[in-house]
């Protein structure tokens, strides 16, 4: 038997019914039978799950491994021993309640052998709300760095490895960590690859949020997520020297698992956790926040883990209960210098000023819009437009900006127009014409948030409707046809997702509205 060109390794436990939608979508992948390698390993599942990967083994033999085992506590165990089992010049993992775009691993190996690629990353697209992080799949590139792209914010091991890489360098998970034991193995695989590269033209991977949140990250406690981000972090420490390329990867971590020890449920903790997460969070700061990181922070990030390392413990909780409003502070300004005035600001035995204090001219400060309402209009040429109303806070909002507001999906931009303030605050109409939407689109379509951005500051993006809502709006380009849907992304921003319809995906919607039967 010829050697397979990929290995698709499934560590499975307790994931009916979507292990069989997972199973589906790999023995129906385009790159055929011949050139593929399935290694499934249960993992003492209790559900039907091990029965069930036995009935595709009995089914397709000479494609489907399936090794039984103990439950381990981990996806990094049975990852491990199914490495052991691959014979693929390439190796892809696959969560078993998530599942694959037909042509995905024809596609990514095509690709892998044309640019000589150690990694390839496909596009992930969220199913269930699942959030996946959208920047790094803004456009498809061959040749992509680790540190000065949005890599570090996609650190699962849902990619295309070249085995020899991970057999060179003896690449495993650790298994002594129950969760994020993905990210070790993804961060050294992506260092020591020779180039890395990301295809952004078809839906890959279709990350699974599962409704009953058995998934093991979803049920992880909060100083089972600190311990993964302590490891993570000191194993960035140990690979990287310090400077600007570990403060790029190292930023992540400050700004999304460290960011989430302080949601609003870290209130609902007993006092004695709350003081740990609070005291070992502050350690790491006090060691690996550098000032490069704590820079590129948002300003609610800054002040929690500033506040957790160097504040007081009843500042932490208050901001914690302002930001889980979505509250804003008072905006202080003090010799042309701006400041966000959360909870410590100011006093004895807060923090210094320079962790409240704002960019230049506070331009993503003022950028914080709320969406409140759309509507389509027609132009005065006749052509079509979509017109978002958002809402700041800030009645003086016209004094501040003047003309110097932007607001843009992708690469268009939005007639902007302040209209007239009152006491609660100032309304921003944005006006985007559907043929810049529609442009240079690409086969499956594209979903982008709407980012508003002040003078030269940073872009941030639009808070989405409260309650939420959807407009859907069809643009004909010539004989073309597009769907517009304006609603709020799964991070609650305000998005845009402009889809070609076609007759494949008006009969694939059919499909689906019609009960079972077509009755």
């Amino acid at each position: 038997m010829s050697r397979p060109d990929v290995t698709v390794v499934v560590a499975v436990y307790n994931t009916m019914p979507d292990l069989t939608t997972c199973l589906e979508s790999l023995v129906n992948q385009t790159i055929g039978h011949d050139r593929l390698q399935i290694v499934a390993v249960d993992d003492g599942s209790t559900d039907g799950s091990g029965a069930e990967l036995d009935r595709f083994a009995a089914a397709y033999p000479s494609v489907l491994t399936v090794v039984h085992q103990p439950n381990s506590g981990g996806p990094a165990a049975p990852s491990n021993r199914a490495l052991d089992l691959a014979t693929g010049r390439y190796v892809f993992f696959i969560g078993a309640d998530d599942h694959l775009g037909r042509e995905a691993l024809e596609r990514l190996v095509s690709a892998a052998d044309r640019w000589g690629s150690d990694v390839v990353l496909g596009r992930m697209v969220g199913v269930n709300k699942r959030y996946v992080h959208q920047e790094i799949y803004d456009r498809t590139r061959s040749d992509i760095d680790l540190f000065d792209s949005p890599l570090p914010f996609s650190l699962s091991n849902t990619k295309l490895f070249r085995r020899d890489l991970v057999e060179r360098h003896h690449l495993r998970f650790p298994e002594d960590m129950a969760v994020g034991s993905d990210q070790p193995f993804t961060l050294e695989a992506c260092l020591r690859a020779a180039r890395i590269s990301v295809l952004a033209d078809y839906d890959y991977y279709f990350a699974v949020k599962r409704l009953n949140s058995t998934n093991i990250t979803y049920r992880s406690d909060h100083l089972a997520r600190l311990e993964c981000v302590e490891r993570i972090v000191r194993f960035v420490a140990d690979m990287v020297e310090p400077g600007q390329r570990r403060d790029a990867v190292l930023r992540r971590h400050f700004a999304w698992e460290i960011a989430k020890l302080f949601r609003p449920d870290y209130l609902t903790l007993d006092a004695e956790t709350r003081e740990q997460v609070r005291a070992r969070v502050g350690k790491l700061v006090r060691e690996y926040l550098t000032d490069g990181i704590r820079a590129r922070l948002d300003a609610a990030t800054r002040v929690l883990v500033g506040t957790a390392a160097y504040g007081r413990p009843e500042d932490l909780l208050a901001i914690i209960r302002l930001t889980a409003t979505d509250g804003l502070p008072s905006t202080v300004v003090r010799d042309q210098r701006w400041f966000a005035a959360f909870p410590g600001f100011g006093e004895a035995g807060g923090l210094s000023d320079e962790w409240y204090e704002l960019e230049p001219a506070a331009g993503r400060w003022l950028a914080a819009l709320t969406a409140v309402s759309v509507r389509s209009v027609t132009g005065p040429d006749g052509d079509r437009r979509v017109q978002i109303f958002a809402r700041s806070p800030r009645p003086d909002l016209a004094d501040l900006v003047g003309g110097d507001m932007t607001v843009r999906v992708g690469e268009a931009d939005a007639a902007v127009r302040l209209l007239p303030a009152d006491p609660m605050g100032t309304t921003v109409e944005a006006t985007f014409r559907l043929q810049d939407l529609a442009a240079d689109l690409g086969p499956a379509g594209t979903t982008r948030a709407v980012r508003v951005r002040v003078a030269d500051s940073a872009a941030v993006p639009v808070r989405g409707f409260r309650p939420p809502l959807i407009h859907r709006v069809v643009y004909r380009d010539g004989t073309r046809l597009h769907l517009v849907t304006i609603n709020n992304n799964h991070k609650g921003h305000l998005a845009f997702t402009v889809w070609p319809v076609t007759l494949r995906r008006v009969a694939a919607r059919l499909r689906r509205r019609l009960p079972r039967g077509g009755k």
